[in-house]
């Protein structure tokens, strides 16, 4: 069956129809300067890329009231719905058009952008008519929030196309999506746009449909999807590499307790969240030695990339000011400091994106959105951990400009960091009717509490840190593994010694197998020369990255379990009481109760439970 695409708004409506303007190569729209995109990759200035194109043509055809397009950062969301928007205009299909945007910052992104195309939209926009010059307003759904009637009425009045940015803001039944929904309801067209995985949370989205699945549970339903995977093969993003740092970390808690723990091993959620926290601390160790190996990795990369920048995510102002001073010690240059999403934040960004300065430090707003195309390296300096931020983070590395450039980012070794880094291709829904233990912990309020934050528009530091129940004493960096396409590479390592030299050495200009291939060169040279030293010379854990598996603390609850059911089993079998049992596993096993065991202790206990019910068989 061949589908007949519309040629105007009126053969759509049902009209006279007149000669197509549909996108087609570099023609896709009588407003679009035949330079925008300015950062398209090679070859494609001048014209839509292959995922914009067909977004366009399955709009085109469908005219759907409500489009959800799903696109990795990096990929061009903003072009295709700014092309979008000049097709909709030119064909009288909408009178006007207002954006919605995260951030401040943003809202003038989108505004500098779409006036590159002959798009005039008002960033500063608050309340009153119009200005005749101009075709709509881009605002943020904190300002919708606050005024829902303004633009209601708005929307009323003329014909409009509402494009949500970053839809996953607008979750139903929180403050912004009530406002969204009733603000655009009355919307001609509605064009959502997300490139990060949905808030994970059960409340509805306003203006995305839901299907049901098989296993009854409905899932959003994207009109468009366009993943990392996809856009890394057609080369719109950059391959990523990850490099990670453990390290032996050591606080106190309230109770006077010190505690030593080291970076990756198997611990409690509690003790993890600390020990994560000890490696961040300015005062320690752990971030100076980190900091020092991404500015070589980013004097590396700028061999081949002379303007590329760096950026590290702090937690809190506080932080993010110590960050900068490391910084200013370390390579001797001052690091831009981005503390609040108000204007002067903005312009620094701004003045960042256009020069060569080599580091930036910000306090979580550059996670979303914001537009630096020359940064190559990051530090993960937040002790955030959900899906959906981390995937914004590492968005702001993959902005492809030209073939071969390769972004890297340092991440401390926390098993969540490390899942999301080798899931970089999965693409998730957002799942409504999400199933719930009684008493389980809700493992999605973290990000409810990190929304509920971005809508109090509250960036500053609290002071909330200081009432916590824990004190950082001293931190060491160890350079852990490296991950690339769901793939780990390397041995442990001492910060400035050769073998982390080698991971940091790594062209900036690489073709992704080039980059894989290499890591496995590395790796192979790295165990060869493990395998001459003398034992007695190896002070650090010989095993490659891919032996070393670093366990969850979910994963090693399972141990824990396991471990319990075969003692109970046995318990049947030998007739000894269950102490008696564990006790004599950690007198053969050795090492300390199992509560507090190792993954690998306790499987070395379940191995050994085994072994003795085999025998009595």
């Amino acid at each position: 069956m061949t589908t007949t695409r519309p040629s105007s708004a009126a053969a759509l409506n049902g009209g006279p129809s007149r000669p197509a303007h549909a996108p087609s190569g570099s023609s896709h729209s009588h407003h679009l300067s035949p330079a925008f995109p300015g950062r398209a990759p090679w070859g494609t200035a001048g014209k839509l890329r292959a995922w914009q194109h067909g977004a366009m043509e399955k709009y085109i055809q469908e005219q759907p009231r409500d489009f959800l397009a799903v696109a990795t950062p990096g990929a061009g969301k903003t072009t295709f719905a700014l092309t979008l928007a000049s097709w909709l205009l030119h064909h009288h299909v909408v009178q006007q058009v207002t954006v919605v945007a995260p951030t401040e910052h943003l809202k003038k992104q989108w505004a500098e952008a779409a006036e590159r195309i002959g798009i005039r939209l008002d960033p500063g926009y608050s309340a009153g008519p119009l200005g005749r010059e101009y075709h709509g307003v881009a605002v943020t759904y904190a300002g919708v929030g606050v005024r829902p009637m303004l633009h209601r009425n708005r929307v009323e009045q003329r014909k409009t196309l509402v494009i949500l940015d970053e839809i996953h803001h607008a979750g139903d039944s929180k403050s912004w999506g009530e406002a969204c929904l009733e603000a655009f309801e009355p919307a001609t067209r509605r064009l959502a746009l997300t490139g990060t995985p949905f808030r994970s949370d059960t409340n509805p989205i306003p203006f995305v449909a839901y299907e049901e699945g098989t296993d009854g549970i409905r899932r959003s339903a994207a009109d468009y999807t366009y993943g990392y995977g996809s856009a890394l093969a057609d080369g719109v993003v950059r391959p990523v590499i990850f490099l990670s740092y453990s390290g032996n970390m050591r606080w106190r808690t309230k109770a006077g307790d010190e505690i030593a723990a080291r970076l990756g091993e198997p611990m409690t959620k509690d003790a993890v969240s600390q020990a994560w926290r000890t490696a961040l601390d300015p005062r320690g160790d752990w971030m100076p030695s980190v900091l020092r190996a991404a500015d070589q990795r980013l004097t590396e990369v700028r061999k081949a990339v002379p303007d590329a920048g760096a950026l590290v995510i702090a937690s809190d102002q506080e932080s993010a000011r110590a960050y900068a001073k490391l910084i200013r010690d370390i390579t001797g240059h001052r690091a831009t400091l981005v503390l609040s999403d108000d204007a002067g934040a903005s312009d620094r960004i701004d003045e960042f994106s256009g020069n060569e300065d080599r580091w930036m430090v910000a306090v979580r707003m550059v996670s979303e959105g914001v537009d630096v195309p020359r940064l190559a390296v990051g530090v993960y300096a937040t002790t955030i951990s959900t899906p959906l931020f981390f995937a914004q983070a590492v968005g702001r590395f993959v902005r492809s400009r030209r073939r071969g450039e390769t972004a890297s980012v340092f991440l401390p070794t926390i098993p969540d960091l490390l899942t999301f880094a080798n899931e970089m291709e999965v693409e998730r829904d957002h799942v409504l009717d999400k199933p719930k233990k009684d008493g389980e912990e809700d493992p999605y309020a973290e990000e409810d509490k990190l929304l509920q934050e971005a809508e109090r528009q509250q960036d500053e530091d609290t002071g909330e840190q200081d009432m916590l129940p824990f004190e950082a004493l001293e931190s060491d960096a160890v350079f852990d593994r490296v991950m690339y396409n769901g793939a780990e590479f390397g041995m442990q390592a001492h910060p400035g010694s050769e073998e982390e030299q080698d991971y940091l050495g790594i062209p900036g200009l690489l073709e992704p197998e080039q980059v894989q291939l290499l890591l496995q060169k590395r790796q192979a040279r790295q165990i060869a020369h493990s395998r001459r030293k003398p034992d007695t010379e190896a002070d650090l854990l010989e095993l490659p990255a891919d032996r070393r598996p670093v366990v969850t603390h979910k994963e090693l609850l399972e141990l824990r379990k396991q471990l319990n059911t075969m003692v109970g089993a046995y318990v049947h079998q030998s007739g000894k009481p269950h102490g008696v049992i564990h006790t004599e596993l950690r007198r053969v096993c050795g090492g300390p109760p199992s509560a507090e065991c190792t993954a690998g202790q306790l499987r070395q206990r379940i191995a050994k439970v085994q072994e003795w019910a085999t025998r009595m068989r």
